[in-house]
């Protein structure tokens, strides 16, 4: 499937030591494809038929695949020889299925115990290969929780993300980083937790600013003693458990007995701590009565376009939610996009005890029990009629036809300002994948190159790259040989994965990306000189008919609305100053600058905080930590001599020397 992981913006480097999007066509761990089909014949239904001789009335998951060797699609079936006997025939219902049929040239199918792992196994597929004929989830970030830690005398409270390792009560999940971060801030100030890490807890000798501005209460250095932190600690679990009203009791009548007592400083602290409390509660919108723990999914249709809208409630709270926009053919009925957005939506996912739906889904049993098997507890899906839970149903519609609506006129917008580019620039047909390249750095250190991609759905973040500049043949703050290796590196990778525009020509319908692997232009944020190096990498790789490139310099006295560009066949230009196509390259230059300097700062700052201890073979996150914490710093560890050394924890008398020899050059 399309779905990505938080911060998605993926580093070139990286990417280079990645494995392929896709596995090859048996490469899936522990599934046994016992009864595929190793000689394909012509593609088409006569492949089909040939294969349904041999196949069970037995449960199963089943592959098309194409000749090339992509999934097509992945389907389950109660029975492999009836399902695949369907598609043999030849009679299709929809243009779609046909067109699925007859571009199959072999299928590959493994057997399962029930149709319930056959569904589970289905979903996992289609996450993982992404079939370009199945329903699409484009969206699939792990949600973040709040984590109250159990492992440290003084838990800390704390946004999580990913596997649950870490010893403490977990609370979500939250639709968005957002939203948590929020509550943590209100929770701060109601309950005063530390947010500290544990190093910095065990290193404070004196209270930090947040123990000043009241929303820390300074377990750190004894500000607090343990049994009144512990308490603090039990009530905002009580909290976020949903014992909300019981908790405001409790502080409303310790503000009122310190009050009574004429210690208004103290009741001064429980008032701000209510007000918190109740700030908490009023960003979350509708808190059900009803509802004790249930993910809300409505889903709307329109314009052949598809959009689920997913609500969180736990401890009778809303903690958010977020909008998804499946990718699936018009064709398919809404019933079956939802049921198949559930089935992926929680591959990897907790399951709540309770799923409301904003309509009946197909084989909604069969998924009931597949969630409840994948759980380990008794999950429960149903369409409600009335009551409170219908209205957070028709609540969840409402908001799902509303996004849905604000991204058609988005992509609306989109569409006609890419038309207007291809229309300005002279391109020959309306672009669907634009790149944008910049360079960022200080006086030629910590070099990064950065590449944004836009189409026809907005900016696709989940494709931007950044380089860092790696070449130590360019001089520090060349943004000419900076731009040339960015090219270099970039195209000779695409041609190598994708081969030539024109030479190997990809099926349009079989690209399962929101945007082409090539792109259509590519605007440089520089004048003449970053374009003679553009166009001597595009002419060594002879792709420089392929594509479009525009050099976008900076205008007159660098002001915006002036800029100049430059490209193959035209004369330097520029655009009227109220011109939507110039905002439009301005809004996407902007963006490239803004991720370059981004990236700038996040390498930069690696390198500010890089440890003396790093630089060291054989010095890992143990043995780092235990000198640390016998020294203190890696200063007082680089003064060390080898007698100390020897006293830490793991340390062997050749470490030690190693250490000594690493801070001193005439060694011990």
């Amino acid at each position: 499937m399309a779905g990505y992981m938080p911060g998605n913006e993926m580093e070139e480097d990286e990417i280079e030591a990645a494995e392929p999007a896709e596995p090859a066509a048996r490469d899936v761990p522990g599934i046994d494809w016992s009864l595929a089909s190793d000689t394909p014949l012509s593609a088409g239904p006569e492949v089909i038929q040939d294969l349904v001789k041999r196949l069970p009335n037995k449960p199963g998951v089943y592959r098309m695949m194409n000749t090339a060797g992509d999934v097509l699609y992945v389907g389950k079936a109660r029975s492999l020889k009836k399902r695949v006997t369907n598609y043999a025939q030849g009679r299709f219902h929809t243009n779609r299925i046909g067109r699925m049929v007859r571009e199959t040239a072999t299928m590959e199918f493994v057997l399962t115990r029930t149709e319930t792992e056959a569904l589970l196994l289905e979903a996992n597929l289609i996450k993982r290969l992404r079939p370009r004929f199945n329903v699409l989830l484009r969206d699939d970030k792990s949600f973040p929780y709040i984590l109250l830690t159990g492992d440290h005398p003084a838990p800390g409270i704390f946004k999580h993300r990913g596997a649950r390792s870490r010893k403490g009560d977990y609370f979500g999940p939250f639709a968005s980083a957002g939203a948590v971060g929020r509550t943590i801030n209100s929770l701060q100030r109601a309950f005063l937790l530390r947010t500290c890490t544990d190093s910095v807890f065990e290193s404070r000798t004196r209270p930090c600013l947040l123990y000043q501005i009241k929303r820390c209460s300074g377990p750190c250095t004894g500000e607090v003693d343990k049994g009144g932190y512990a308490e603090l600690v039990t009530e905002a679990r009580d909290f976020l458990s949903g014992r909300s009203s019981k908790i405001k009791a409790q502080i409303s009548s310790a503000m009122q007995e310190a009050s009574d007592d004429l210690d208004f400083e103290r009741a001064a602290i429980y008032r701000d701590r209510l007000a918190a409390l109740s700030h908490v509660q009023s960003h979350q919108g509708i808190n059900p009565q009803s509802v004790d723990e249930a993910d809300v999914f409505a889903l709307h249709q329109e314009g052949g376009h598809y959009c689920v809208e997913v609500f969180f409630f736990r401890t009778g709270q809303n903690w958010g939610n977020r909008a998804y926009f499946p990718k699936a053919d018009a064709a398919i009925e809404p019933a079956e996009v939802l049921g198949s957005f559930l089935a992926q939506f929680y591959d990897d996912k907790p399951v709540p005890r309770t799923i409301l739906l904003s309509q009946v889904v197909e084989e909604q049993e069969l998924l009931q029990e597949a969630l409840s098997t994948r759980a380990g507890h008794k999950v429960s899906i149903s369409v409600p009629q009335r009551g409170e839970k219908k209205d957070l149903t028709d609540h969840a519609l409402q908001n799902a036809r509303e996004a849905l609506g604000r991204r058609l006129a988005e992509t609306s917008t989109q569409a006609r300002l890419l038309e207007g580019l291809a229309k300005t620039f002279g391109l020959e047909r309306t672009p669907r994948r634009i790149e944008v390249y910049d360079n960022s750095h200080i006086m030629g250190t910590n070099a990064v190159g950065a590449m944004i991609v836009a189409g026809p759905e907005g900016f696709i973040k989940n494709q931007y790259r950044k380089f860092n500049i790696r070449s130590t043949e360019i001089t520090p703050g060349d943004d000419f040989g900076m731009m040339k290796e960015v090219m270099e590196r970039r195209f000779s990778r695409l041609v190598k994965e994708h081969g030539i525009p024109g030479e190997n020509p990809v099926d349009p319908e079989a690209e399962t990306e929101d945007a082409p692997a090539w792109p259509d232009l590519i605007l440089i944020d520089g004048g003449p000189g970053q374009m003679a190096k553009v166009r001597e990498v595009l002419d060594t790789l002879g792709i420089r008919d392929k594509v479009t490139a525009i050099g976008v310099a900076k205008g007159v006295d660098r002001e915006a609305g002036r800029e100049r560009f430059a490209m193959d066949g035209r004369p330097g230009f520029t655009l009227p100053p109220r011109d939507p196509v110039l905002y439009f390259v301005q809004r996407m230059r902007d963006e490239a600058h803004r991720f370059a300097i981004g990236s700038h700062r996040a390498r930069r700052k690696k390198e500010m905080v890089r440890n003396p201890l790093d630089e060291i073979a054989g010095i890992g996150p143990s043995r780092k930590r235990a000198l640390l914490h016998h020294f203190g710093t890696a200063k007082a560890v680089s003064r060390a001599a080898v007698a100390d050394l020897l006293a830490v924890d793991g340390i062997s008398e050749a470490m030690a020397r190693m250490i000594y020899n690493h801070f001193h050059e005439s060694g011990a």
